[in-house]
């Protein structure tokens, strides 16, 4: 976004006055020597003030006017046109900042502002005038006031002159506080100030905000300050910029000098103020300022004891006081107690914002030099929206040839800039050596790598990790998106030419190395001792080099070496110093490098994929080794004994294919936390018993030959996750019990396992069990089983539950209400069950419930009261046995929610061939509708509900239905489905929040957008779509008749309070009977999320049904009504 369109600033001064009482004397004076000062005033003549109103002139000249200086005289208030002069001026003052003062001449500020005297008989003959009550002498009397409490001079007695001289004094000091420059082009700024000043809530007078505005350098904090102070500063007594704070107080030794100028620019000071300490400026700033309502901004703060002596806390200033503070570093933020609420990261340009900046500095008026769009976008994608690197770019780029332009960019991509590199690296200047480091690390060879991966390899290399990043994402140099490391790419420029500059023409003598040549050089000669602290050499694809066998021992600073895709072409050993904390070397295909005689400071192992059959006759000197892996090392047959390994943490060994037997030591490590021995599919031998008491997460997934679980004689306190999917375990033991933290365990697929031991229960903080698969799986143990009488409570925490392709022939254990309290998933699909518990409408957790291909299922009780899924396809008999029986409150339960509540969507999938009569059945493969505001408004949710066919031609279903609106389309709903026996019916309810602040209604919301659904399928029969809403007023209900924007069968109201006059309703079912039922049904629905305890007022449904349709509706009611067992048909779904 460009710069605003503010008038353009051409006087410095607005004289503002009654011409009788003082043109002829004061205010030629007063002219005169504001003229002398070279302040470009403004006075306006007598031809100019004819009529009742200023003309738009004057109105003009006061908003171009930088100060408004009014004064005050005997008969100053007897003129309409001053004091619609002085509204004006106090208008401008609080919009648009405009710096007002007052001269009272001859008169006193108490008769201004009461008024008084002569002020009182002009205000009494304005009200005969225009009538008492006018707005108009409101609004004078309004400015009189609040104008008459601003600073100003009182001339009662003495010289003019004297008078004169000191006001023009003052007003040259005060026009000091001119607006400053912001950018010379400006784009982005404007949205950006509009955000800041919500923020800083300028209407509220009560106490100090202090604003904290934090980024990476060269991003525009310091522009945008400007910009919001440029906005304001008028609005306050007193302001002040103080810009490069970190700069000055470096140059100044003390912060003595700053807190100088602050006083001096606040107090509106020609000399200098002295201050003999900081203790003794921060005592005076808030003695001086305590009082004063001051804009104050502290420009690239770096260190909190200049927080401290310039803003120590809000009481040293005025209420209605704003302290704005940019920094690099959150922390400080923090450290000072701005509120969060108040702290804004400045984040880069939008795209289409970084392309304006790039074209105004690159792409002069003048110029007729055409650039290909690749190099344009290769600078953009260089800049990453830094407006710094855009400004700096473009200007050097400006008027030059395409070649020059395809020149630099492969120049910027070895060396950056010099101008963007020295601002981005006062971030890193300002670092410690820990961080430091670890930057450097990032820089070079982390970038988008998994978080806890890189902690792992820093902590190796004794570097702090923790502290280390939070201190880099709070000087934002670093940030963590989707659990990755990121980093801008200006900014891993200006880390990597660090490392390049330790020695420009040797990378030997370099601390990091990551270009292949480099590390040629550097291993493939004698190049004696050497600077070289860390290796990471990844290329695309496999690579050959050649590495000498001493190469690495050279490197005595040497922490890590990470080596993937390369191959050594020498036959020989290679050989690594024993100072390497962290190795990777994944597919290496020779032997192991060894290591030199003497105590190993290894702590990371990984040589994944590497071709070795027993581990190395050295790992016994691995005294310190915490993490290994040996996954997918096909030739691997025989595991470690962990015992040389005392402080092991992880062990890898996925889909070591030949692995036959698992090490008695991993039962009776004390502190291995991950053992990885998934995919393992020889793997048969496993200790008998496990008191690994730290370990916490067990994967023995794909273990096909493995046939028990150990004995867990003791409890073990930190086993979370247990694995043992696809294994051929026929049982568990009893003693799982004493896995008392697990939280999951997956036994998905283990077709042998036949029963479980109702032990089981006691596993109070399990959350996840996966049985799917299980196909001698006959039952699932009782509660009442249970060993111990005294527990009352079973499975409490456990939330998923899958026992889909099971062979249960029942699912009895499911009507104990004490057990599976926390149930939200559960997943029964091709069972043999015949009946779901009729207790199952109690489980008010339960969200989703698949009972697919149950073909003995003959019917579904009522279902809980926030289920959101249901998945019944392929249940034959209950389409057998007629109609298919649901309780209508599914859907009508989500969208009668509370609408503070996060509701959710609702989808349900049953056999079926005909869409429910409340279903609006669309015959085209499209439906539109016109849309207001106001009424988008009162709309809730949208239903579509789509018919399967049964066609074992055309195999598979699918359908895809796209919304547009506004000339934008959205993905509404996606679907595809395998081959199905019978006719299916699919229903949807979605939230209309999803679309709301997508769809622009006009500036005043009151235009009429056309939304449009269309239908992409294949072996769809029909479909159709219906919008729950909540009730319409009359006059919107008669807008919609009159302009005809939809046809009203589409729309299904919800009311919030049940009368008997909307029973009454016309658009209601007549039939007594079915409303009694459906009345009921509602008060039913009434209960609510929120830990089941929030009551939600009654609701009544009306059905919208144009004329034609309410027979067959009713009709439809009627025959469907309620079922047996209180369930009813989907017909009344809705209704």
């Amino acid at each position: 976004m460009a710069s605003s369109s503010k008038p353009v600033k051409v006087y410095h001064v607005f004289l503002s006055f009654r011409g009788t009482d003082v043109r002829d004397n004061f205010l030629r004076h007063l002219y005169a020597a504001l003229d002398l000062k070279g302040i470009y005033t403004y006075v306006d003549s007598e031809e100019l003030r004819k009529g009742e109103e200023i003309g738009p002139a004057l109105t003009k000249a006061i908003e171009k006017s930088h100060m408004a200086v009014i004064i005050f005289s005997e008969d100053y208030a007897s003129s309409s046109w001053c004091l619609e002069e002085a509204a004006k001026i106090m208008e401008c003052r609080e919009e648009r900042g405009l710096m007002v003062f007052t001269v009272f001449y001859k008169v006193e500020p108490r008769e201004v502002r009461t008024p008084r005297d002569k002020y009182r008989k002009a205000m009494d003959k304005h009200e005969s005038k225009y009538g008492e009550n006018s707005e108009e002498v409101k609004r004078w009397k309004k400015a009189l006031s609040k104008a008459s409490n601003l600073s100003g001079w009182e001339l009662k007695d003495g010289d003019d002159s004297d008078h004169i001289q000191r006001i023009v004094k003052d007003v040259a000091t005060s026009l000091g506080r001119t607006p400053l420059h912001v950018a010379k082009h400006p784009v982005g700024i404007d949205s950006r100030v509009v955000k800041l000043k919500s923020m800083l809530n300028l209407e509220s007078q009560d106490g100090v905000l202090m604003m904290g505005l934090w980024g990476k350098g060269g991003i525009g904090k310091t522009t945008l300050a400007k910009a919001i102070y440029n906005d304001i500063f008028g609005k306050f007594d007193s302001s002040s910029f103080l810009a490069d704070v970190r700069e000055t107080s470096k140059e100044c030794k003390d912060l003595v000098t700053l807190q100088e100028k602050l006083l001096s620019e606040i107090l509106l000071r020609k000399e200098k103020l002295v201050v003999s300490s900081v203790d003794a400026g921060s005592e005076l700033i808030r003695e001086r300022l305590q009082h004063k309502k001051v804009l104050l901004v502290l420009d690239d703060v770096d260190d909190l004891r200049q927080l401290n002596a310039l803003a120590g806390e809000g009481n040293w200033f005025g209420n209605g006081s704003r302290i704005i503070v940019t920094t690099r570093d959150k922390h400080l933020i923090t450290c000072h107690a701005i509120d969060q609420v108040h702290v804004c990261e400045v984040k880069a340009l939008e795209d289409c914002e970084a392309r304006e900046l790039l074209s105004n500095h690159a792409f002069s008026t003048h110029q007729k030099l055409e650039i290909r769009r690749d190099l344009v976008d290769g600078v953009l994608n260089h800049a990453g929206g830094l407006p710094l690197a855009l400004e700096v770019l473009g200007s050097f780029l400006c008027g030059r040839r395409e070649d020059v332009w395809e020149s630099s960019l492969k120049k910027l991509s070895r060396i950056p800039n010099k101008t963007i590199n020295d601002v981005l690296k006062i971030s890193y200047d300002g670092l410690e050596e820990n961080e430091k480091e670890i930057f450097l690390d990032i820089a070079c060879f982390f970038k988008r790598r998994d978080t806890e991966y890189v902690k792992k390899v820093l902590n190796s290399c004794e570097l702090e990790a923790v502290i280390g990043l939070e201190i880099l994402i709070e000087r934002s140099l670093i940030n963590i998106e989707h659990e990755q490391l990121q980093m801008h790419d200006l900014i891993q420029s200006m880390g990597k030419d660090i490392v390049r500059l330790e020695c420009r023409d040797d990378p030997g003598r370099r601390s990091r190395l990551w270009l292949l040549d480099d590390v040629v050089d550097v291993t493939s000669s004698d190049m004696g001792d050497c600077a070289v602290k860390a290796i990471v050499l990844e290329p695309p694809t496999p690579t050959e080099i050649y590495i000498d066998p001493d190469a690495f021992t050279k490197m005595r600073k040497l922490r890590l070496l990470i080596l993937r895709n390369v191959h050594n072409s020498f036959q020989g050993p290679i050989y690594l110093p024993n100072e390497l904390r962290w190795f990777r070397w994944a597919g290496c295909a020779r032997p192991i490098p060894e290591f030199s005689p003497g105590r190993k400071k290894l702590v990371g192992l990984d040589m994944k994929e590497c071709n070795m059959t027993v581990v190395p006759k050295q790992f016994k000197d691995f005294q310190q080794l915490k993490y290994l892996n040996f996954s997918e090392c096909q030739s691997l047959f025989q595991m470690p004994d962990l015992s040389c390994t005392p402080n092991l943490e992880e062990l890898d060994l996925q889909d070591c294919k030949n692995l036959v037997e698992a090490h008695d030591s991993i039962a009776y490590h004390d502190k291995l936390l991950v053992l990885n021995l998934s995919g393992c599919s020889e793997l048969c031998v496993f200790p008998n018993v496990l008191k690994s008491k730290n370990l916490g997460v067990l994967d023995l997934d794909g273990c096909t030959k493995l046939e028990k679980f150990p004995d867990i004689p003791h409890k073990l306190e930190g086993l979370k996750e247990l694995g043992l999917q696809g294994t051929a375990i026929k049982e568990l033991p009893t003693s799982i019990e004493n896995l008392v933290s697990l939280e999951g365990m997956h036994l998905s697929n283990c077709k042998n396992l036949v029963s479980l031991p109702s032990s089981i229960y006691k596993l109070q903080n399990i959350e996840t069990l996966a049985l799917g698969g299980c196909t001698n799986l006959i039952e699932f143990p009782k509660h009442e089983d249970s060993v111990d009488p005294h527990m009352k409570f079973g499975l409490s925490n456990l939330s998923w539950l899958d026992l889909s392709e099971c062979n249960l022939s029942e699912v009895e254990f499911l009507e104990n209400l004490s057990c599976f309290s926390s149930l939200t998933n559960l997943f029964l699909s091709e069972n043999d069950i015949t009946c779901l518990p009729t207790s199952i409408n109690k489980r008010h957790q339960l969200r989703q419930l698949e009972v697919s291909n149950c073909r003995r299922l003959q019917g579904i009780p009522e279902l809980p009261p926030f289920l959101s899924i249901l998945r019944a396809e392929g249940c034959k008999s209950l389409q057998k046995n007629g109609e298919f029986t649901l309780n209508h409150n599914f859907f009508r339960r989500t969208s009668t929610m509370p609408l503070g509540q996060n509701r959710p969507s609702s989808v349900i999938l049953f056999p079926g061939g005909e869409m429910p009569e409340w279903v609006f059945p669309v015959e085209d493969d499209f439906v539109s509708f016109m849309a207001s505001a106001n009424l988008y408004d009162k709309f809730i949710g949208f239903v579509l509900c789509v018919v399967l066919g049964n066609d074992e031609q055309q195999g598979e279903h699918s359908f895809e239905v796209v919304l547009h609106a506004n000339d934008k389309s959205w993905a509404y709903n996606e679907k595809t489905f395998d081959a199905l026996d019978s006719d299916h019916i699919w229903l949807h309810y979605r939230m209309s929040d999803w679309l709301r602040g997508r769809v622009d209604f006009g500036q005043n919301g009151e235009s009429n957008v056309r939304f449009l659904l269309t239908m992409s399928s294949t072996n769809v029969r029909k479909w159709g779509f219906r919008i729950i809403c909540k009730p319409l007023e009359d006059d919107l209900k008669a807008v919609l008749q009159d302009n005809q924007l939809m046809d009203p069968a589409l729309l299904y109201e919800i009311g919030h309070e049940s009368t008997d006059s909307e029973a009454e309703s016309s658009h209601m079912h007549e039939d007594s009977s079915i409303e009694t039922d459906l009345q009921k049904d509602l008060q039913d629905c009434q209960l609510s999320t929120d830990k089941h305890s929030q009551i939600v007022s009654k609701r009544n449904h009306k059905l919208i049904l144009p004329q034609g349709m309410q027979t067959s509706a009713m009709s439809t009611a009627n025959s469907t009504g309620r079922g047996e067992h209180g369930s009813v048909g989907l017909q009344l779904l809705l209704e």
